[in-house]
């Protein structure tokens, strides 16, 4: 077949470069991965975990130096500066030829190539994409085939359309000064050099699924989004689709997973997916989303029993753990697991533990890497190749202060705007300071392939596509605080309550307040009952002081500036109608 061809034309070019001991094209079956999960611990790069207790579960640590993602060393590769935009690093094809080619001259020597055929979304999807990622670690083939359809499906996608990513990865010597991730979205290329980490190297996921999905996803007139996607079931039995988009390690993986409150009994929460959204129009005018992935790799230090009981039950067994503790019996630990802290462990560098160690056991970025079909909430949409049709939208990150708890937009445009304004605090997931506060337009920021002033410009135009049903589009802040630094709402399953407020809007009920910013639930419309949360918490979480938003449109406007003319007149329009809005409140005292 023409593509087959075309897939071992490319194997071979990439082995003349990278020079592989051997070459094993994977098939992605059973006992293909019992054989490497064996080769790796004679290697000793994965750590069998006490199999009673974690039934197929092992532990990978990766090199100190490479632990998240590398942002700051991740470039789209353009012809024009431009396309890239000002939020992304930019890396000319030419300057990629000469700057990181080179370091995959050799660079598999001594080391097996594995090629790795992988389907991204569900066989059959109109959105189903694949791709081959050629890699010189075997933790990474193990961990694509949890994260994706791997092996002969993706084969015979490829005979027959002739179409498939090349995504190139070799761990190098791991130096960060030979660590490079770059895109080539007209070639529907990725090299990734220097890194093991999941985030760097698993090239289906963010590199695909969203950096050179989107670019695919705007030609063509859909959505790839860095989104969850759940379907909320009422004890009426009406179940309502939702995407939501959240920066990385902000609790996407705990609201995917819900588990909702006793004290709500007959609602219950669907996982279809934790990370990423693929979206498309149906013939119906609705927005329909595809789980691309097949697994979850989620964050494991702050998940619990507490915080997702969903996720521990998931994450019990078949597991790939990287970078957490492990206790002397082993088992995987981390900060804000259940229970005591160990008396003695190993920490994520393998080195001895103890409570009264200075360091954290586990890397705050540690992860888990699980199969979806584990989710004991997991839909039975969850890979349908049509898709749920999504009813909302929700954008939300960490703020300490100003955002409330929810507000809903008052248009699909104004709520574009919503979602590209959007700021969060940053957390461990990405490299560099934690705490910071930064844009990070619809958890895009770091994922998006192109220039996000085009990308809003895509988001506006499918608000006037004849016929569509849209979504409303929604902000939320689980984090707000108080003047003493406490969170104001306790999270976790009790989002519930927000997401019933979001239901009943969806549907075309439930009481608001306007504001300048929004639409904000009536102050008995959010059922706080045996909640704990006093009305005069329940305004305080909802307030909206119209001098820090005032104060807040000034960073949001430098941050816009960024793209000069490019930046669609319709978010220009946006901007000035809520800052009239904002400063028509203030004169007024308004708060």
């Amino acid at each position: 077949m023409p593509g087959k061809e075309k897939l071992i034309q490319w194997v071979e070019e990439m082995a003349r470069q990278t020079e592989p001991k051997r070459i094993v094209w994977c098939d992605g079956s059973d006992e293909e991965y019992h054989q490497f999960i064996e080769e790796m611990q004679d290697d000793r790069s994965l750590i069998r975990l006490n199999q009673k207790e974690y039934p197929g579960s092992y532990l990978h640590r990766s090199h100190p130096s490479d632990v998240a993602r590398t942002e700051k060393l991740t470039f789209i590769c353009t012809t024009r500066r431009a396309d890239a935009g000002p939020t992304n690093n930019w890396m000319s094809p030419k300057e990629a030829q000469t700057r990181v080619w080179p370091l995959y001259h050799g660079a598999m020597q001594e080391r097996t190539m594995y090629v790795v055929p992988y389907l991204m979304g569900p066989p059959g999807s109109p959105l189903a994409r694949a791709g081959v990622e050629i890699t010189d670690s075997l933790y990474v083939a193990v961990c694509m085939r949890i994260m994706t359809r791997m092996g002969r499906i993706a084969m015979e996608q490829i005979g027959r359309t002739g179409e498939f990513v090349k995504a190139l990865h070799s761990l190098g010597d791991l130096s960060p000064e030979r660590r490079f991730i770059v895109h080539f979205p007209k070639g529907d290329e990725i090299w990734s050099v220097g890194s093991g980490y999941g985030g760097n190297a698993l090239l289906g996921k963010k590199c695909h699924a969203l950096r050179i999905a989107s670019v695919e996803a705007r030609q063509e007139g859909w959505l790839a989004e860095h989104m969850l996607i759940l379907g909320v079931q009422s004890p009426r039995g009406e179940v309502t689709y939702v995407a939501a988009a959240f920066p990385s390690a902000c609790g996407k993986t705990n609201l995917a997973m819900l588990m909702p409150p006793p004290e709500l009994s007959g609602w219950r929460v669907w996982t279809v997916g934790d990370d990423i959204a693929w979206m498309r129009w149906g013939d119906d005018g609705r927005l329909y989303a595809v789980n691309p992935e097949t697994g979850f790799f989620g964050v494991a230090p702050g998940t619990s029993a507490k915080t997702n009981p969903n996720a521990m039950a998931t994450i019990r067994r078949n597991t790939i753990y990287a970078n957490v503790a492990m206790t002397h019996d082993g088992l995987p630990w981390w900060e804000g697991m259940d229970g005591p802290s160990p008396a003695e462990a190993w920490d994520w560098r393998g080195h001895p533990w103890s409570p009264a160690s200075e360091d954290k056991a586990s890397h705050p970025n540690a992860r888990f890497c699980s199969p979806a079909t584990q989710c004991p909430c997991i839909s039975s949409k969850w890979d349908d190749p049509q898709g749920v049709p999504i009813s909302a939208i929700l954008f939300g990150g960490r703020r300490a202060r100003l955002t409330p708890l929810v507000l809903e937009s008052f248009s699909w445009s104004h709520g574009v705007y919503v979602g590209a304004g959007m700021a969060t605090e940053t957390t461990a997931a990405q490299s560099g300071a934690v705490g910071v506060v930064r844009r990070d337009p619809m958890a895009m920021l770091p994922f998006c392939g192109y220039n996000m002033a085009d990308y809003f410009a895509h988001w506006l135009a499918q608000g006037g596509r004849a016929g569509a049903v849209l979504p409303k589009i929604f902000q939320v802040n689980w984090f707000r605080q108080d003047e003493n630094g406490k969170y104001m709402w306790p999270g976790f399953g009790q989002n519930l309550r927000v997401l019933q407020w979001i239901v009943d809007r969806a549907r075309g009920r439930g009481a608001v307040v306007e504001t300048p910013v929004g639409f904000l639930p009536d102050p008995k419309a959010i059922d706080t009952t045996g909640l704990g949360v006093s009305e005069e918490s329940m305004r305080d979480l909802l307030a909206i002081d119209t001098e820090a938003w005032l104060a807040e449109m000034e960073e949001e406007a430098a941050f816009f500036g960024l793209f000069g003319s490019r930046l669609p007149e319709e978010l220009r329009r946006e901007m000035s109608s809520q800052e009239k809005r904002l400063e028509s409140a203030n004169a007024k005292g308004g708060r």
